[in-house]
C-alpha cells in the first residue's frame, strides 16, 4: 500500500480539515506530519462546528486510528484543552489517538520567545500566531529541544535546564513577561500526554503500510507557507509540502501514492507577506464576509483576493499533485464576473513562473470568466452545477493539467460533491 497525502496549495485555510473528515472513511489511519497548534482545521457536521489544532481531523471517526507524527510540534497545554473539549462531547480519544515520541514539545518559554521576537520586529513582523512554533523548530534544528518521549524520563530537570537557556535569550529583548502566567496548565498538560500511547511512529506507520492498511497524511498550513518554497520570510517553520510527509512520518518517497491538493476558488492569507491578487476594496470585503474569512486559530480577518494560477501551478508542480479539490465555490456565487491571475508583471517583464521574491506591490495579468450567480449550497451532484461553474472547473483543469475530483459547496461534510 501507499500513503496518500492531502495538503493545502495556497497560504493555508483551504479547508483541509473538512476534506480529511470526508475522506477518512476510505482510510484506516490518519496522521498529521508537520506544524502545530498554529493550524486550525475546521469541521462541521450535524450543524456543529469543531476546530482542531493538534489532533488529526479523522478523530471523529472512532474506528479509525489517528497519529500525531514526529514532524509535529505539540503544545501540552493546548493539547489538553483540546482533549478536554472533545471528551466533554463524549469522545474517548485514548482508543484511537497515538502520539510519536519524536514529536517536539512547545514549552511556555517558546511562546514567550515568539512574542518577544515578533514585538521586536515592529513593522517588519511576519504575522506569527504567537503559538511558539518558530522557536520550537529552532530548538529542534539547534538540537536543544525536548520531545514527547522526554516526558517519561526526568522531564522536570530537562525542562528547567532548557528554560534557563531561554531566559538568557529573553534577557536580550526589551520584553516584559510573567513566566508563571505562561506555565499555567503545563504540568496538567504533561500528565494528559502520559495518558496516551506514545509510540515510535515511523515503525508503526510502516507496519500499517506493510500490512496493507490505508494511510492518509494530513498537512497543515499551505504550500506557499513552506519554509523552503513559500513566500520567504513570511512563512511557517516547517515543510508544508508533500516531501515534508516523508520526513514528518518516516516513510520513504516511493511509499507516497495519491497527492490531494486543496485550493479555494479564490485566495486568502492571514498575517503579513506579499499577496499579488489581494483585493483591498469592497470586492475583497464582500469575499471576506461571504466566506466568513476569519482565522480559526487567531480570529484575525483574512486578506482576500482572486485565484492566483501562477502560484497554484507552482504548488501543483512542487507537490506532484495527482488530484485537485476545490473548496468555497459557493462563496463566489454573488459575482457577475470572476477574475483569475494568469501572469505577473515584474519590472516590466511578464512571467508565468512564481519568482524567487515577490515585491510588496505587483502588477497582475488577469483572465475574466463569467460568474454562476446561483446558490450552490444545496446541490448534491455536479449535474446540478450551472454551466458557468462547469466552465470554470474545466478552465482550471486545462490550465493546471490535473483533474478536480472534489468540489466543496458549503462548510458541512454533506456539502461535498465527488465528481465522476
Amino acid at each position: 500500500m501507499k500513503v496518500d497525502v492531502l495538503l493545502g496549495l495556497q497560504w493555508g485555510d483551504e479547508g483541509k480539515g473538512k476534506v480529511v473528515d470526508v475522506l477518512t472513511p476510505k482510510y484506516d489511519v490518519i496522521t498529521r506530519f508537520q506544524g502545530g497548534p498554529n493550524a486550525g482545521h475546521t469541521l462541521e457536521f450535524n450543524n456543529i462546528k469543531h476546530v482542531l489544532h493538534n489532533i488529526p481531523s479523522g478523530i471523529f471517526h472512532t474506528t479509525k486510528m489517528n497519529i500525531i507524527g514526529n514532524g509535529v510540534v505539540l503544545d501540552p497545554i493546548s493539547f489538553k484543552q483540546e482533549v478536554d473539549e472533545l471528551e466533554a462531547k463524549g469522545m474517548d480519544l485514548s482508543q484511537n489517538l497515538l502520539i510519536s515520541k519524536k514529536a517536539h514539545l512547545i514549552l511556555p518559554t517558546h511562546r514567550i520567545l515568539d512574542a518577544a521576537s515578533e514585538a521586536s520586529k515592529g513593522k517588519t513582523k511576519i504575522g506569527s500566531t504567537l503559538k511558539g512554533i518558530g522557536p520550537t523548530y529552532m530548538d529542534k534544528t539547534g538540537r536543544n529541544g525536548l520531545r514527547v518521549g522526554d516526558i517519561i524520563n526526568n522531564f522536570e530537570a530537562k525542562y528547567e535546564e532548557l528554560k534557563k537557556k531561554h531566559e538568557q535569550l529573553l534577557s536580550m529583548y526589551d520584553f516584559e513577561y510573567n513566566i508563571e502566567d505562561f506555565e499555567k496548565g503545563l504540568k496538567e498538560g504533561i500528565e494528559c500526554l502520559k495518558k496516551f500511547k506514545l509510540i515510535d511512529s515511523e515503525h508503526k506507520i510502516n507496519e500499517y503500510i506493510k500490512n496493507g492498511q490505508t494511510v492518509l497524511a494530513e498537512g497543515a498550513q499551505g504550500t506557499l507557507l513552506d519554509i523552503d518554497f513559500g513566500s520567504y520570510p513570511f512563512v511557517t517553520s516547517s515543510n508544508t509540502i508533500c516531501a515534508g510527509a516523508c520526513t514528518g512520518m518516516g516513510v520513504a518517497p516511493n511509499k507516497i501514492g495519491e497527492v490531494f491538493g486543496i485550493f479555494k476558488a479564490y485566495c486568502t492569507r492571514v498575517g503579513s507577506g506579499p499577496f499579488p491578487t489581494e483585493l483591498e476594496d469592497a470586492t475583497g470585503e464582500e469575499l471576506r464576509e461571504a466566506g466568513h474569512e476569519f482565522g480559526a486559530t487567531t480570529g484575525r480577518p483574512r486578506r482576500c483576493g482572486w485565484l492566483d494560477l501562477v502560484a497554484l501551478k507552482y504548488s501543483v508542480m512542487i507537490n506532484g499533485v495527482t488530484q485537485l479539490i476545490m473548496t468555497k465555490g459557493d462563496v463566489l456565487s454573488s459575482f457577475e464576473t470572476i477574475k483569475v491571475a494568469t501572469s505577473y508583471i515584474i519590472d516590466g517583464v511578464e512571467t508565468t513562473e512564481f519568482p524567487y521574491e515577490l515585491p510588496d506591490k505587483i502588477e497582475v495579468g488577469y483572465t475574466e470568466l463569467p460568474g454562476w450567480k446561483a446558490d450552490l449550497t444545496g446541490m448534491k451532484s455536479e449535474d446540478e452545477f450551472p454551466e458557468e461553474l462547469k466552465n470554470y472547473i474545466t478552465y482550471l483543469e486545462k490550465e493546471l493539467e490535473v483533474p478536480i475530483t472534489i468540489v466543496s459547496v458549503g462548510p458541512d461534510r454533506d456539502q461535498t460533491i465527488v465528481r465522476s
